[in-house]
């Protein structure tokens, strides 16, 4: 029997003991042996002295627990209690991306050190098997390129701006009154930190050196109208934010933006709070995944497989889960490659355009506001051109780059 805790009992902590307590037998066959929740760790304890407890000591004291999956979110509380549990020589899963995106190097290799496992597969896709399959079935391949749809907020909400013609601010609305967007802060989602967290989990395995939130250009989806969008229906794509990463000559790029998708990509049809995810192996080519990004019981069936994955094989695992530290860069992971982009202006004529901009098409000119899809351009240029629009008396709106794949 494998005694294991729960540190934190709200949406997530709750639905991994539903999981192992529903599937139980099943968990069991596949784990080698049962898998028997002993304590849970909450902040105030108010019925079941035996299971909950207040303090983590009581955890760290108790030498049948071996293992513990992390649902406490942040890293506050969530990077000593882990680290110490590590130290202490017990497996420790989790859902929580700040704490693998910020400590993930630091924990891996404490996890290698003490000979037990640091996993974390629902901290990207939620229950959207990714991380694991990603690591061990393309291990014979080096990743080139990973691009994504992982923020189920955002996407619900570029879902029902295009099909209902709504602005942000009535998307987000939508988004909070159901749920899926905080209601006090909606910042994480729609200006992209949750993102770019989940972007430099998936650059760090895919490169195999550590890639920092603070070297990751994000941008959110705010400033998005519906005027964007149905010029990006002109030009058969749809609006998605994508985090996105890959190797170029001069070494990684790693972004957060939204981007123009064109309607044969598959992330183009990944609509309302799914996720989706391509990865491009040098042998194997483009790999799709898709699925829930977030919800109790599939974030905890991800934990719940993590748990199994740790009883299987230990330490053994990071032969391929793995990443090694590395400095902030004093500089942003960009590229100065050429694209195509799609730009929004307003306060000019839509002629001068071509001028500013060089080849390209006129998208949509409605008097006040003209969009332009400018090709082969780089991101110096776009920027130049930018400072001549506000010369000018105009201002750029929006920028989208179109996702060449």
């Amino acid at each position: 029997m494998i005694n294991i805790a729960i540190l934190g009992f709200g949406t997530v902590g709750s639905g991994v003991y539903a999981v192992l307590q529903k599937n139980a037998g099943l968990i069991a066959r596949r784990a080698g042996q049962e898998i028997r929740v002993k304590r849970v760790l909450v902040l105030e304890v108010t019925e079941n002295p035996e299971l909950f407890t207040s303090s983590i000591d009581d955890i760290l004291n108790d030498p049948e627990i071996t293992m513990a999956a992390e649902a406490i979110g942040g890293v506050k509380a969530a990077y000593p209690y882990v680290k110490a549990l590590l130290a202490s020589g017990r497996s420790v899963v989790t859902s929580n991306k700040e704490l693998v995106a910020t400590h993930g190097a630091e924990l891996l290799a404490l996890a290698k050190e003490k000979g037990v496992a640091f996993l974390f597969e629902a901290s990207v896709g939620g229950g959207m098997p990714l991380i694991t399959p990603m690591c061990q079935s393309l291990l014979a391949n080096q990743v080139e390129e990973v691009y994504g749809i992982v923020n189920g907020t955002t996407n619900y909400m570029l879902t029902r701006m295009s099909r209902e013609n709504m602005d942000f601010a009535a998307a987000l609305r939508e988004a909070q009154q159901l749920g899926y967007a905080e209601t006090k802060d909606p910042s994480d989602d729609v200006d992209g930190p949750d993102a770019c967290r989940k972007i430099a989990i998936l650059a760090s395995l895919a490169f195999g050196k550590q890639v920092h939130t603070q070297n990751i250009p994000t941008r959110g989806i705010r400033g998005l109208e519906p005027f964007d969008l149905r010029a990006a229906a002109r030009l058969g794509c749809a609006v998605k934010l994508i985090a996105w990463a890959r190797q170029t000559e001069t070494g990684p790029a790693v972004g957060v933006e939204p981007m123009l998708v064109p309607l044969e990509n598959q992330l183009a049809g990944v609509e309302d709070v799914f996720n989706g995810v391509l990865v491009r192996g040098d042998m194997v080519g483009n790999v799709f995944f898709y699925g829930r990004g977030a919800g109790k019981l599939p974030t905890a069936s991800a934990i719940a497989a993590d748990l199994v994955l740790a009883a299987q094989q230990g330490a053994a695992v990071h032969n391929s889960i793995f990443w090694e530290p590395s400095p902030v860069l004093p500089a942003p992971l960009t590229s100065g490659e050429p694209a195509t982009y799609y730009v929004r202006v307003k306060g000019l004529a839509a002629s001068m355009l071509p001028g500013l901009y060089g080849p390209g098409e006129l998208v949509a000119d409605d008097g006040g506001q003209a969009a332009y899809l400018a090709e082969n351009i780089t991101p110096k240029k776009l920027y130049e051109a930018a400072r001549q629009v506000k010369a000018l008396g105009g201002s750029v709106q929006m920028e989208l780059r179109r996702l060449e794949q």
